[in-house]
């Protein structure tokens, strides 16, 4: 794929924390690499009022707080800044496209960019369905002078009929091939690296399946509460935030078919194919197959309905963890446990396969049977790498096997690559490679499973919502459902900065 001598960044929500965390940490570490246009430049779009030079300092600021000191390149820095420009505007109202369009025109004069536009949707979820609208109404959306391309963050949608519409609107706006839903997930390292730990190495692909496979977990917790984030979160909650996107695509991942073609449509097919195999859930399914919870003050934390913008008597969970299952050849009876919480004892994103025991154990530890179940973590974040537990000798007189971890870091081999996941999806987009990007059907595919859950939550307003003291593993039923299959969640020890030192429940 070739990348286009010249193109304009248009962020709108410029101003917001995600451009200054992540958008422009992304874009200024692509460009410290040499991997932008040779001729472009970054127009952010917001209602704050900045100048050029004020949304540059502002900008600045956030470059030094939020990258590498190691990656600091005052030189460089400022070369970037400079073709960093700011429209102060309402992306809501239409006669701001007016504005936008003629500010782009000036800087397709300056930079002599062909008419080439990438469009970031860094604004409230509200906001999806007015902008491209907008964009079409002032003939932002044309191709006849250039390509145009729109990244819309997640969540597309809150629920099955909310994405639809979406995915209409936009598709009468812009091409399938011009859309980018991201979800950061897929972008990152780890996540891509499960695809060739399992199609790259023979040794893995065989066991792959229900033959061998006893259970699977997918974890993604973190050690914080929401912060000053209370007027979104409490309109959104866990399963839309983090289960319905980030965790789907990680079941995806972890449970596709190998695509025949590794490009955007193969790859993207099988996955689409994973959210249509999900088994649909009956109301019995959801209240014996779905735990949610809420973090409660405990040791010097806030409970959730303390943070700021939170309802005193708020219903939103903060905690998912559900039993799965898909029907199909590969996975059929296998179940997939998967969980999120806020305020856990630790932040860690991992992948567990668990595969069956030996049919027949002939060892001992001491006076008891040894069954060492064979288990696979693969670690997302943070010490990135991947741990095999296997079953060993003890060393000295007998048979007596014990369970040893083969550990891969990537901490080993050197860290990973500076920028995160968003600077390489952003270059993708650049590229127009829409290989880690969802499809419109993949969306409606994930919400129609999904969407089950939440028409279930809001038909039934005593369904429990348990709570679970902050700095915990979650409500003590997210672990009694776990042990309907004989198991315990596989959790790092706490206060252990090696989270792949891990504490058996």
């Amino acid at each position: 794929m070739n990348r286009p001598d010249s193109l304009i960044f248009v962020i709108f929500g410029a101003s917001g924390d995600l451009t200054k965390r992540k958008l422009m940490p992304a874009l200024y570490l692509l460009y410290k690499s040499g991997r932008l246009p040779r001729r472009f430049a970054v127009l952010g779009m917001a209602r704050t009022v900045y100048d050029d030079d004020s949304f540059r300092t502002s900008i600045h600021e956030g470059l030094l707080n939020f990258i590498r000191q190691d990656e600091v390149d005052q030189d460089k820095m400022k070369a970037f800044l400079r073709e960093v420009y700011y429209l102060s505007a309402d992306p809501s109202e239409a006669e701001a496209y007016i504005k936008l369009k003629d500010r782009l025109e000036e800087l397709d004069r300056i930079k002599d960019n062909s008419h080439n536009y990438l469009y970031y949707l860094a604004t409230p979820p509200l906001l999806y369905g007015i902008i491209p609208r907008h964009l079409k109404t002032a003939g932002l959306n044309r191709e006849d002078k250039g390509f145009k391309r729109i990244i819309v963050e997640k969540p597309f949608g809150y629920d099955l009929q909310s994405a639809q519409e979406l995915n209409r609107i936009y598709l009468d706006v812009f091409k399938e091939e011009q859309i980018y839903r991201i979800d950061h997930f897929l972008g990152k390292e780890t996540v891509q690296n499960i695809l060739a730990l399992r199609f790259a190495n023979t040794v893995f692909e065989p066991l792959w399946n229900r033959n061998y496979v006893d259970y699977v977990e997918i974890t993604a917790v973190e050690n914080m509460g929401i912060g000053s984030r209370g007027g979104f979160y409490d309109g959104v909650g866990t399963l839309r935030d983090m289960v319905q996107n980030h965790l789907a695509q990680l079941l995806a991942v972890t449970a596709m078919e190998p695509p025949a073609v590794f490009d955007a449509s193969g790859f993207r097919n099988e996955v689409v194919k994973v959210y249509q195999s999900l088994k649909p859930l009956s109301d019995e399914d959801i209240r014996c197959a779905v735990v949610r919870g809420q973090y409660m003050a405990s040791e010097g934390r806030k409970g959730y309905r303390e943070e700021e913008h939170v309802p005193f008597l708020s219903r939103t969970e903060t905690y998912l963890a559900m039993r799965l299952e898909l029907n199909n050849w590969r996975w059929g009876g296998v179940p997939f446990y998967i969980r999120t919480g806020k305020q856990m004892p630790t932040k860690v994103s991992e992948i567990v396969i668990h595969f069956k025991p030996a049919p027949h154990s002939m060892f001992h530890c001491g006076s008891n049977p040894c069954p060492v179940h064979n288990r696979l973590i693969i670690r997302i974040q943070p010490d990135e790498g991947v741990v095999l537990r296997l079953g060993m000798k003890k060393t000295g007189e007998g048979f007596e096997v014990l369970p040893r971890d083969m550990d891969f870091s990537y901490a080993e081999i050197g860290r990973l690559p500076t920028e995160d996941a968003y600077a390489r999806l952003i270059e993708d987009c650049m590229l127009g490679d829409s290989t880690l990007f969802i499809r419109s059907d993949a969306v409606e595919a994930g919400w129609r499973f999904f969407d089950s859950i939440l028409k279930y939550w809001k038909n039934t307003p005593d369904c429990p919502l348990y709570g679970y003291p902050a700095g915990s593993w979650g409500p003590l039923e997210a672990d009694r459902l776990i042990a309907s299959q004989g198991a315990s969640w596989t959790n790092p020890c706490k206060n252990l900065t090696n989270t792949h030192l891990y504490c058996e429940l």
